[in-house]
């Protein structure tokens, strides 16, 4: 009774090092799922990774420590290890944000049925294309293997997050970078019409050139979103693959 009462309070504070990613982080807040359900996945993976590495989960090992000291440092290292996709999602929707200010999309707001937030409409495109990548190349079994290794280099219990500042700081960078490359191309022939529009409005000042400036750009927008797509499928792998990669750094 007394092991099996160690394995449950185990499986409840390894939960909390899962919980902030599933409930928290895209690609997962992309769908509408339950809290419970969230709730149920998070305790059967801790469960799975409870019976996996006893020695590192073992309720001996945390027998000074306060439970709420416990449980505050797991969900701590939880945030912690969540903060990579959302970074990597986040730049994605700042990508988007980009080129929908510079489309003139920027009034075009759409409002996520999930987290009741206005969304960039580029942005929500290039989120639910790299959520769509995230499961394509397998990032859910990459995800566990993060969690798995970071229960094997921090053993329940033992959730002080001492990593290194700069990992997350430089990965930072780095997908914001993979991010505007995404969005290069768009950006790129978008600020080729702007300076078009804006000679013509010296030469031809009696056109109604903004307007003609929004719809040449509008359309552009909607013609190369695609050739976008097509050819930054490696970015976005790789983008994602960084975003794993830093959860197991930071582990």
């Amino acid at each position: 009774m007394e092991e099996l009462t160690g394995q449950l309070i185990a499986t409840l504070l390894l939960s909390l090092r899962i919980a902030p990613l599933l409930a928290f982080s895209q690609p997962f807040t992309l769908m509408r799922v339950p809290a419970m359900v969230r709730l149920i996945l998070s305790i059967g993976l801790a469960g799975w990774l409870v019976a996996s590495y006893p020695q590192a989960t073992d309720h001996h090992l945390f027998g000074a420590t306060s439970l709420p000291m416990l449980a505050v440092s797991e969900l701590l290292l939880g945030t912690t290890l969540a903060l990579p996709l959302q970074l990597a999602f986040a730049a994605l929707l700042t990508a988007g944000r980009a080129i929908d200010i510079q489309a003139g999309y920027g009034l075009a707001v759409l409002v996520d049925p999930t987290t009741r937030a206005q969304m960039p409409l580029v942005g929500t495109l290039f989120a639910y294309a790299g959520g769509a990548l995230f499961f394509a190349i397998g990032g859910g079994g990459d995800l566990l293997g993060a969690w798995a290794a970071s229960v094997e280099h921090t053993p329940l219990g033992s959730a002080a997050i001492g990593r290194d500042p700069g990992i997350l700081v430089d990965f930072m960078g780095a997908a914001m970078l993979m991010a505007i490359g995404l969005a290069g191309i768009v950006l790129l022939v978008l600020f080729v019409l702007d300076l078009a529009v804006a000679f013509m409005s010296r030469t031809l000042p009696q056109m109604n050139v903004l307007l003609l400036g929004f719809q040449v750009k509008a359309l552009a927008t909607l013609l190369l979103l695609p050739i976008a797509f097509a050819l930054s499928g490696a970015v976005f792998v790789r983008l994602l693959r960084a975003a794993l990669e830093t959860m197991v750094e930071l582990g």
